[in-house]
């Protein structure tokens, strides 16, 4: 059987979306901060015995909404009355200590193929900001979008500046993001481990279910959509899909 022909480049660009927590690394990212906020005096026992059980949770079941809601406020009330740039040595360091012996390197390989491709990558998580673009500037990815926190005169209130990037709220960042770029759904891709990101999967014309939870394998498998156990096999598969079925994009001519 002849092999399929690659589709044509696109003259629009093409994004990649991958989210964090459980797709990209393993365990919950803010996990890992709020242990550091812990070793820096910043956070009590009691807090950081809370996170401890968010990340037992989430390995074991998955995401919980309520849960998550409690992790993610709490996380951002470490900020508050925090720089910028003392966040970013923070999360530097947490990076290498923690969140590198933790990504997926099949995950990794991933974006690596759609960056060849010429695809965006962006990271689109509930983790903040700052600390998921530190993940995408270290991985050489294209960007991130991540929960913001307000600032004033440089420094963080610990208050949300819009919504926490979950569910319905990352499926609209991610269709004006998109329409900002003048990106054709059809042709971007998405990749998560959780229900919750149901919505983003569904407005993608590309979507791969990274060991999902019960509830998205489910929806996975009545939808035909792809599903991708973290294993060799399946990565050899899923890496051969996006060389010779996604899109490229054009290079423009220096």
């Amino acid at each position: 059987m002849p092999d399929a022909v690659p589709p044509l480049p696109s003259d629009r660009p093409i994004v990649a979306f991958f989210d964090v927590d459980n797709t990209l690394m393993r365990g919950a990212s803010i996990y890992y901060v709020g242990r550091e906020a812990f070793r820096r005096g910043l956070i009590s026992w009691r807090d950081i015995a809370i996170f401890a059980w968010h990340q037992f949770r989430f390995l074991a079941v998955g995401e919980n909404r309520n849960h998550l809601s409690t992790a993610k406020n709490r996380a951002l009330g470490l900020v508050g009355g925090h720089t910028e740039e003392g966040l970013i040595a923070l999360a530097e360091e947490i990076y290498d200590r923690d969140f590198a012996p933790k990504l997926w390197p099949e995950t990794v390989e991933l974006t690596r193929e759609h960056l060849l491709k010429g695809h965006e990558v962006w990271l689109i998580t509930a983790t903040p900001q700052l600390v998921a673009q530190v993940i995408a500037d270290r991985l050489g990815l294209t960007g991130a979008l991540g929960t913001r926190v307000q600032a004033l005169d440089g420094v963080f209130t610990g208050a949300l500046d819009g919504h926490v990037i979950h569910g319905e709220e990352k499926a609209a960042l991610a269709e004006v993001f998109t329409r900002d770029r003048n990106a054709n759904l059809a042709d971007c891709w998405a990749y998560s481990d959780s229900s919750n990101d149901i919505p983003l999967l569904s407005m993608v014309g590309n979507r791969v279910v990274v060991n999902p939870d019960a509830k998205l394998l489910a929806h996975a498998q009545s939808k035909g959509w792809t599903v991708l156990p973290l294993k060799r096999s399946s990565i050899r598969d899923a890496r051969k899909k996006v060389r010779q079925e996604a899109r490229a994009v054009k290079r423009a001519a220096r």
